[in-house]
Parts: C-alpha cells; sequence; structure tokens
C-alpha cells in the first residue's frame, strides 16, 4: 500500500457494527493493481453527518451496512435501478459532488442462487425485514421462488415486505416450521468488531428446521462460520455463507468505484486475504 499522500484516493464503508473484510478485501486490490487508493471503515455516530463528509471531502465510495441501507435513501442524489427498485443502498459513488446509490446485495444472491444450482421449486424461510432482506427478497422473486415465507417480529415491516414480493409472513419461527431453503438475514449469529454481538452465539433458526433443510443460508459475513452455517455444515446440508455475499457484493463496488474489474486469479487472492484475519 502506498504511503499516505494528498492525491490518494478515499473509499469508506459506514455500519454500526464495521468489520475488517471489506478494508481487506479492497486495500489488497488496490495494492495488486498498483492504485494510489485507500479504504477504510467507520460506524458514524451521525448518518446525515458521515454522507455531508463524502460529498464535501471528495471521498470516491461508501459501502453502507446495517442498519442504513435505507435511512440512506433521503441523502443521495440519484438512484440507480439497482437500489431505486428495493428501496435499499449498499454502495454510493460520489462524481463530483453527486452522490448516485446502488444495490451490488442484490447481484451477490442472485449470483449465489445459480452457483449452487438452488432449484426454485424449493420452498424457502426467510428471516429478516431490512435492506438485505430486500435484496434477498427480490433476488428470489426474479429466481422464480414462490413459496417463500418471510419471517420478521415487526408486524407492520413484515406484512408490507412480504406482500411486496407476494409471499407469506409469519411473526416468528417454531420448530415445526420447515423448508427446502432457510436464510438468515438479520444480525443473528454476527460478531461485532471488537467482541460477538447479543445474538453472537445464537442459532437463527430451530436446530430443528436446520435439519429439515436442503440449503443453509446466511448472510452474516462476519464470522464466516456463524452458528447457522456451523450447524448446517454439521448436519450435512448445502452451505453458502455470508463471506461469499460479502465478496461479491465487494467485488461489484470496486468495480463501480475505480471503473476496473479485476481477473479471477486477483478475487480469490483478495478473498483469500480477506478471510486470513
Amino acid at each position: 500500500m502506498p504511503i499516505l499522500n494528498k492525491d490518494m484516493t478515499l473509499c469508506i464503508s459506514l455500519s454500526a457494527r464495521p468489520s475488517n473484510n471489506g478494508t481487506r478485501f479492497h486495500n489488497h486490490l488496490y495494492e495488486q493493481l498498483g492504485l494510489n487508493w485507500i479504504y477504510k471503515a467507520f460506524a458514524p455516530t451521525d448518518l446525515a453527518q458521515a454522507i455531508a463528509g463524502v460529498r464535501g471531502l471528495g471521498i470516491r465510495g461508501c459501502a453502507v451496512s446495517m442498519p442504513y441501507k435505507e435511512d440512506v435513501i433521503a441523502l443521495v442524489d440519484v438512484m440507480d435501478p439497482s437500489a431505486k427498485a428495493i428501496d435499499s443502498v449498499n454502495t454510493i459513488v460520489n462524481d463530483g459532488g453527486t452522490l448516485t446509490a446502488y444495490n451490488t446485495d442484490y447481484t451477490a444472491i442472485e449470483q449465489l442462487l445459480q452457483r449452487n444450482a438452488v432449484p426454485a421449486a424449493y420452498s424457502v424461510l426467510l428471516r429478516g425485514a431490512g435492506g438485505m432482506a430486500k435484496a434477498t427478497a427480490a433476488a428470489l422473486r426474479d429466481a422464480g421462488f414462490r413459496d417463500v415465507t418471510m419471517i420478521a417480529r415487526n408486524e407492520e415491516a413484515g406484512r408490507a415486505l412480504a406482500g411486496l414480493y407476494g409471499f407469506a409472513w409469519r411473526a416468528d419461527v417454531d420448530p415445526s416450521l420447515t423448508a427446502d431453503m432457510i436464510i438468515n438475514v438479520t444480525p443473528i449469529g454476527m460478531a461485532g468488531s471488537m467482541a460477538g454481538g447479543p445474538d453472537a452465539d445464537s442459532l437463527s433458526f430451530p436446530q430443528e428446521t436446520v435439519d429439515a433443510a436442503k440449503v443453509v443460508f446466511d448472510v452474516v459475513a462476519l464470522p464466516a462460520e456463524t452458528p447457522l452455517i456451523k450447524a448446517g455444515r454439521a448436519a450435512g446440508k448445502i452451505v453458502i455463507t455470508g463471506a461469499e455475499v460479502a465478496t461479491i457484493q465487494a467485488l461489484e463496488q470496486f468495480v463501480l468505484y475505480t471503473g476496473i474489474r479485476p481477473t479471477d486469479e486477483q478475487v480469490r487472492a483478495a478473498e483469500d486475504f480477506m478471510r486470513a484475519q
């Protein structure tokens, strides 16, 4: 990585619980490609001020994570169709003070469903109702999944999101509720940057539900082996991890920021470096 200098281009991420995933992935690619760029993660105390800083300081790119993916919409200038279609933002690109919002989460979910050849006929339990849940629900619908039940304790948000995509809604899971594929899109199982979150050791679905599934999918990227993923592996299920989601969505962000698409070999090297932390 080049020594800090006045001509260096800065990209950042904003999250309530920052991790080093994006920082390591992006900075490793900058170094491989000889770019005079640097990437830094932040936990903003004021979202509006943080986005004003992106604009006012000429920060080129800004990744957006939980819980800001919807709140940031009012603070940008342009909504790309990828973000506008689902009212959720995970990427902001700054072009001379004009902030354009994108969503690369959708792309990641779409690619992983295809890569793992998950049949659209499978029944699905999707737990969550935030910005990432919107991207996941949209990707499921567009891939032809119809038997989907959204699980969210917030009835208003859960019913609204389920209705938007023609899915069912339930307030909570119980051991009798099963499906071919289960997807966690909540912070359950997520570790914080310095310590575990309140639900870091919790299983987002009952063990009985895990045992009955064919595919176990957790979008939580930190740790890569969440309690749900560990339970899925132990039960011999096909597992799709949040680390895989993180790699794909970060790659698409990198392309939006730099205009450069790295080679598969460069991406694998950055991914390995990201996971080695």
